[in-house]
């Protein structure tokens, strides 16, 4: 009954193991698309519209840097876990060699006078026979193990020259975008803001509502007619830079306090583009809200995205619907801090927050009644 038990015990560890995400074909699918996007980069430079070109080349640059950082953490998250799982399978390999090791020296005729009789001798044969599948395939489960676990090393060295091509790449975007801004010249304008009259709103007011009501007394020759009404596009507008709402309106942050808009998180030095059709009635720093941007996509309506780093347009500009108007705050990850994401399974790409105030008629309603967006 020796060789039964052994049968028995070999088929339990044969069973199949989950599937895992394939971090190979992550890395590539990353890898593919930051080549393909820093080949652009000069096509996007010479475009004839440089700033919508360049535009979606950082943006295209930003979601394949994200997507080969999840491609790194899938690389070293994987080689963890086959570590583990090959060190916890030392014992099983030794059993199921010595369960093929028996079964080969076993002589056919002891397999066939079982001393139980020819029933269990017969019913012996036939679980010999059901098994040898299940061995197999086991044994061949730990070889594309090691296999792979021999591969992926290259993997991650691969992608990281990826990266060191890509961040280069990504900054030169940046620079590109920022000077194409500085050249653009052909943006209309609805108004001309008045330098003393911006002044002094921003001395005189202590709270966004306020500043807010006094927009209308910074402009002089008010040009162009009303933007057209975009009540049709409620709850279904992109956010103004690619992120997840960490906390929606009215809830309470650690501290306590609950706010009207809500916060997003989103990558150092994300983009920040205009979700529709908008004026900039204001641009700068503002109060203790860091530098703001106020877009007004139609009369009585404002967007009010605060915490940016960088920003673009000069107040009065009427800009179309994803068009750069600044950057976020940090610095793009560099190699080492990417690789220290991925060696630690899991990495706060995320690290920068955008406030954003929705304001309709001098009142603050829920921005999600706008946006569309999601929350992790």
């Amino acid at each position: 009954m020796h060789i039964l038990r052994a049968l028995l015990v070999a088929f339990a560890l044969a069973t199949p193991a989950v599937a895992q995400d394939n971090p190979g074909a992550t890395a590539q699918a990353a890898a593919d698309r930051l080549r393909a996007v820093s080949s652009q980069l000069q096509t996007a430079k010479s475009a004839r519209d440089r700033v919508k070109a360049l535009t979606s080349t950082v943006q295209t640059f930003e979601t394949g840097l994200d997507a080969m950082r999840e491609g790194l953490r899938l690389e070293s998250t994987r080689e963890s876990v086959l570590s583990r799982q090959l060190a916890a399978r030392d014992g099983e390999v030794t059993e199921l060699l010595g369960v093929l090791q028996t079964i080969s020296r076993t002589p056919a005729p002891a397999l066939i006078a079982h001393p139980d009789g020819p029933a269990v001798a017969v019913r012996s044969g036939r679980l010999v026979a059901e098994m040898t599948p299940a061995l197999t395939a086991r044994a061949n489960a730990l070889r594309r193990d090691v296999e792979e676990m021999a591969l992926l090393p290259s993997l991650q060295e691969t992608a990281t020259n990826e990266l060191r091509t890509a961040l280069v790449g990504v900054q030169d975007a940046y620079a590109a975008l920022s000077q194409a801004m500085a050249d653009r010249k052909d943006l209309p304008e609805k108004f001309v803001e008045d330098p003393v009259r911006t002044a002094i709103l921003i001395g005189s007011t202590k709270t966004l509502d306020a500043f807010a009501g006094g927009l209308s007394k910074i402009t002089t020759s008010e040009a162009l007619g009303l933007l057209p009404d975009i009540g049709t596009l409620k709850e279904s507008l992109p956010l103004p830079v690619e992120g997840v709402v960490l906390r929606r309106a009215g809830e309470a942050d650690a501290s306590g306090i609950k706010r009207p808009g809500i916060l997003v998180a989103a990558r150092p030095r994300s983009l920040l583009t205009t979700p529709t059709t908008a004026t900039i009635r204001y641009h700068g720093p503002l109060l203790d809200l860091g530098n703001a941007m106020i877009l007004e996509p139609q009369a009585d309506l404002l967007f009010v995205p605060t915490g940016l780093e960088t920003l673009y347009g000069e107040i009065g500009q009427v800009l179309p619907a994803g068009f750069p108007v600044g950057f976020m705050s940090g610095n793009t990850a560099q190699l080492d801090q990417i690789s220290s994401q991925g060696s630690e399974g899991a990495g706060n790409t995320r690290s920068e927050t955008l406030y954003i105030d929705v304001r309709e008629n001098d009142n603050s309603v829920d921005p999600l009644s706008w946006f569309k967006a999601s929350k992790e």
